[in-house]
């Protein structure tokens, strides 16, 4: 059986265009994986392999590979960095034990490394920082770390400081061994020297060897306090308290370089082994019940115990279905059958391979630590938990973000129409923030995503992966309705018609609730008027009707109803009654409650060289943007504000028309805000169009 100490599940992840993927070649090439490393902008990066990653040159799903570094196997996840894909960023993080967080020498700390990185704080993943490109104009090391600090909140420990600036850097100083690795400019990782510190360096070198010394022998009281005795820590004793820091998230160790020209990775991969976790060193993972409630049980990392594993993506290939798992505890063998918690039914495992990118290695068994791809799983989506039957247990499921942004697709011709339900299955599978539903009143098929890339690549994939040739109508927002007014009404529903009728009386009052609550019902009936058997009906009745707003169709949210009093018929009264009379009620009185329309607001962040500042923040302005702050960085601007979706579609042609090419932005889904009297009466006319159009 493996070593389990010597397994380290790593991640890459960073802010688009900061060379995670690259980062990544230059690691299998060491590692003797690959023996001829591709370029992201030649489109020929290994862990890049979609048509529509080479093409654009970023990374649209995390790619999985495994490699070997001193004697340690390393398990790697390239991760995308464009926020419309941070879906699997946060699914890539949940499954893994460290990452190595990639920042650019001159760009710095960016607005996605700000959400990755909150991301790996909420899974609680040990980090090291590797700021590349030092090569670049502009690029800053000291810069990035301070970013680093003031940015992310979080204690860079520096362990490395970079040889030359700009087209002048060359190599590293080692802090630690007080050793210099110079490369030279063949590009070769292998052609470097180790050389004494620069002369000019050595105070530098000293002054940040002592605080790397401190912050690390913080760790460990004795080593401490024999070190303000006077006694040197042995390099040994310093590696334990950085190992012991970096698992405990106290510090992060942070090294430079520059991937594309080969300088550096080899300190970051000894850092991968050194100081990041292995499988047995990581919290194991909580189990819960059905629910979603702790047990208070853990999946402890051991071969011998029942299998836990987690299912986190699903990708369709020309193989079928290849689910990717990291197993927990347990073992898992090719043949045996295993229980998915969340369908409740088994599953038999038929191949497991071993992943190299879209290439892989078949094996007979896997273990607790691996992550490995399981080939012929009918029913496993992201999130679902695979375990042993005799032993059922859940581990702690995915929570995805719900989309911001719809678009109506129509096939061109019947094969078209065939082929788009399956396609779309496909996809759905392997995407959770991708979302389909079918339009009741058009029959249109409504694609929901992140963002206009997120549902730009989504009909690309269809298009050319999937060979579905669709119509594409425009981008839409998803709107949402609620109320601003406390109502109290009653409404009975009566029919009667030959035999046994429907009776159902409500008195009922509906007011706004807080603000991320959603829909709430709470009965306060007494003395029977309303039989407790009939209040789910007319719960069901409000909670079924919130889906379509009074105003434009929308969904509504945070509504509280309370149910007050009613009257019921012994004989005509029925749980359909009640629901129909819930039903009328809820078109009765929202319009009477001050319904109002909201809009997703995005929380953006551009980037502009200085001279455009005044003509980006202006734009923004007209698109009733709230900006909400700017900084200035060497080579240009940073704004943030809040915008709403519906202001920012072809907003990147628009950016870069200003800016002369040269601006940059991203965005996220930040809250809901009430509309604007002018756009909503918009919204409500366009909806009675598309209503009255579809007849």
């Amino acid at each position: 059986m493996a070593d389990l100490s010597k397994y380290r599940n790593i991640g890459i992840f960073a802010h688009v265009d900061a060379g995670k993927t690259t980062t990544t070649e230059r690691i299998l090439s060491l590692t003797g994986k690959i023996h001829k490393m591709g370029e992201v902008h030649d489109g020929e990066a290994t862990t890049d392999f979609m048509d529509q990653e080479r093409e654009r040159g970023i990374t649209i799903q995390s790619a999985a590979t495994s490699c070997t570094w001193n004697d340690h196997r390393l398990n790697i996840i390239d991760t995308p960095g464009h926020v419309d894909f941070t879906v699997e960023v946060y699914r890539s993080l949940k499954v893994l034990d460290g990452g190595v967080g990639v920042f650019c020498g001159s760009g710095g700390v960016e607005p996605q490394s700000e959400t990755n990185w909150r991301y790996a704080n909420d899974s609680e993943v040990a980090r090291i920082i590797f700021v590349n490109k030092l090569d670049r104009i502009g690029a800053d090391f000291q810069r990035v770390v301070k970013q680093v600090k003031d940015v992310l909140g979080a204690k860079p420990l520096v362990m490395v400081l970079p040889i030359g600036r700009e087209d002048t850097f060359s190599g590293v100083v080692d802090l630690l061994q007080r050793k210099a690795y110079v490369w030279d400019n063949s590009g070769d990782p292998l052609n470097y020297e180790e050389l004494d510190v620069p002369a000019d360096m050595v105070d530098e070198v000293e002054q940040y060897r002592e605080e790397l010394i401190e912050t690390a022998l913080e760790q460990d009281d004795d080593a401490m306090e024999a070190y303000l005795e006077g006694e040197e820590p042995s390099i040994e004793t310093i590696k334990k308290c950085i190992r012991k820091g970096t698992i405990a998230l106290d510090f992060f160790p942070t090294y430079c370089g520059s991937a594309f020209k080969n300088k550096g990775v080899q300190l970051v991969l000894n850092a991968v082994v050194d100081y990041l976790p292995s499988p047995t060193e990581v919290e194991p993972q909580p189990e819960v019940d059905l629910e979603g409630n702790e047990t208070g049980k853990f999946a402890i990392v051991d071969i011998d115990k029942p299998l836990r594993a987690l299912a986190f993506k699903i990708m369709d290939d020309r193989y079928g279905a290849l689910t990717f798992i990291r197993i927990y505890s347990g073992q898992m063998a090719k043949g045996t059958t295993v229980l998915n918690t969340f369908t409740g039914k088994t599953e038999r495992i038929g191949r497991i391979v071993e992943m190299h990118a879209d290439s892989r290695e078949e094996l007979e068994t896997a273990q607790a630590g691996d992550i490995v791809a399981v080939l012929g799983m009918k029913n496993v989506q992201t999130g679902h938990t695979l375990c042993d039957p005799k032993d059922p247990a859940t581990l702690e499921p995915m929570v995805f973000p719900d989309p911001v942004i719809s678009m109506a697709v129509a096939p061109k011709d019947k094969a078209a129409s065939e082929k788009l339900g399956v396609a779309l299955g496909k996809m759905i599978a392997e995407d959770p923030s991708f979302q389909v539903e079918t339009d009741e009143d058009s029959g249109e098929t409504i694609l929901k995503g992140m963002g206009e890339l997120h549902l730009d690549i989504k009909v690309d994939i269809l298009r050319r992966t999937h060979g579905v040739d669709v119509i594409v109508g425009k981008p839409l927002v998803a709107y949402r309705e609620t109320i601003t007014q406390r109502t109290e009404d009653s409404y009975t529903h009566k029919k009667q018609s030959g035999g046994s009728g429907q009776f159902g009386k409500i008195d009922y009052v509906i007011e706004p609730n807080e603000t991320g609550k959603g829909y709430e019902f709470e009965s306060k009936v007494t003395g029977g008027n309303v039989p407790r058997e009939f209040w789910p009906a007319v719960d069901k009745a409000f909670r079924t009707s919130m889906d379509v707003g009074v105003l434009a169709g929308y969904p509504c949210v945070d509504v509280k109803v309370t149910l007050m009093d009613g009257a019921y018929h012994a004989v005509d009264s029925s749980a359909i009654a009640f629901e129909l009379a819930g039903r009328g009620a809820y078109r009765q009185s929202m319009r009477k409650a001050g319904p109002q329309l909201m809009e997703p607001i995005m929380k953006v962040d551009v980037f502009t060289p200085e001279d455009h500042v005044g003509d980006v923040i202006g734009d923004l302005n007209r698109r009733r943007g709230m900006i909400k702050s700017q900084e200035a960085g060497v080579t240009g601007v940073r704004i943030k504000g809040d915008v709403p979706l519906s202001e920012m579609f072809g907003y990147i042609g628009d950016l870069r028309t200003i800016t002369s090419g040269r601006g940059q932005f991203s965005m996220e889904f930040a809250h809901y805000m009430p509309c604007p009297k002018n756009v909503a009466d918009e919204v409500i006319k366009a909806a009675e169009e598309r209503k009255a159009a579809n007849g």
